[in-house]
């Protein structure tokens, strides 16, 4: 006998993502472009919810919505859950205790391994989207003790953090690297680097840039799911 259950209306992925309500332009390698992966991808957008609120406001009694998202997608067979946006770190114990699949809601999640693999003497940096709100409550639920990393923001940059926080319909890919590229080298020349964690979803379309003016190991969110979804 050969026999397959039913239930679902479609079938054939495994990761789900939670999606804010955006506009900007999803560039291939960002998390909102289904081609950033070499496997099938399910969306669910959160409606309303946009990215200024969640990097500039967010806060615990936010978190309904999400974890309604989340059940919503394991309801639909993913066993793997993420989110697009690095600051939903915040709510990673909630929404991993909502369901029963495996949720990584950050690339931040992998701060404490990657610090493991390098030199004692050496920092991880962490590049994000802002690190004025990127708060120490972001960093707590996902095991990261600020002092113990190197902490980069894009937020006084021209383009890049203003594009996806601010829900741009459209934007120059050059000058999102340029920003990228010009915080890097100002973090690799400060300080003594062993690694680079990209925080924001969107930030992985640059992230051979990195690799290539750096010499370092670059983490982001799409590695992440690809090391998770071969977990599988």
């Amino acid at each position: 006998m050969n026999i397959v259950k039913g239930g679902k209306t479609f079938y054939g992925y495994e990761v789900g993502i939670i999606m804010l309500d955006t506009k900007f332009p999803r560039i291939q390698g960002d998390i909102g472009n289904a081609l950033s992966f070499g496997y099938p991808v399910l969306f669910e957008k959160v409606v309303d919810w946009k990215p200024s609120k969640v990097v500039l406001d967010l806060s615990k009694k936010d978190i309904e919505p999400f974890i309604d998202a989340a059940k919503r997608l394991e309801r639909a067979g993913c066993k793997i859950i993420s989110t697009s946006c690095g600051f939903l770190s915040l709510f990673q114990k909630e929404i991993a205790d909502s369901v029963d699949v495996s949720v990584f809601t950050s690339a931040l999640i992998m701060a404490p391994m990657i610090k493991q693999t390098i030199s004692s003497d050496k920092k991880v940096c962490i590049l994000t989207a802002n690190k004025k709100t990127l708060s120490n409550e972001h960093l707590f639920s996902v095991g990261i003790n600020r002092n113990d990393y190197i902490i980069y923001g894009l937020e006084e940059e021209k383009t890049f953090t203003n594009f996806t926080v601010q829900n741009w319909d459209e934007v120059d890919v050059d000058e999102c690297r340029n920003d990228l590229l010009k915080v890097t080298r100002r973090a690799i020349s400060d300080n003594n680097i062993g690694a680079i964690l990209l925080e924001c979803t969107n930030m992985p379309p640059f992230a051979n840039d990195i690799k290539r003016i750096s010499g370092l190991p670059v983490y982001d969110i799409i590695s992440l799911l690809g090391f998770a979804k071969n977990a599988l």
